[in-house]
């Protein structure tokens, strides 16, 4: 993941192999002020980018945050899971 001028662009891939280091430095982002996270750098994804997604909204604590570059494949999962409001 890199970090400029407040944005976290998360790179590569994101699936269940490397969620839980990815969700660990975007929770380290947000700890450092990071509202934006931008995923037009991400290869693959899995349903884990949803989880992913959903506990950085849960660790923002009521904060705005907002993803940005959302493919359409991730936001036709999450409509299939009636979570689609919630990204």
């Amino acid at each position: 993941m890199r970090v400029e001028a407040g944005v976290a662009a998360f790179e590569g891939d994101l699936i269940l192999d490397n969620a839980t280091r990815l969700l660990a430095e975007a929770e380290a982002a947000l700890g450092e002020g990071v509202s934006v996270f931008d995923l037009s750098r991400v290869g693959n994804m899995d349903s884990s980018a949803l989880s992913l997604m959903l506990s950085l909204r849960r660790r923002a604590a009521g904060k705005p945050i907002e993803f940005h570059a959302i493919p359409e494949s991730l936001t036709s999962l999450a409509n299939l899971y009636g979570i689609a409001d919630q990204i």
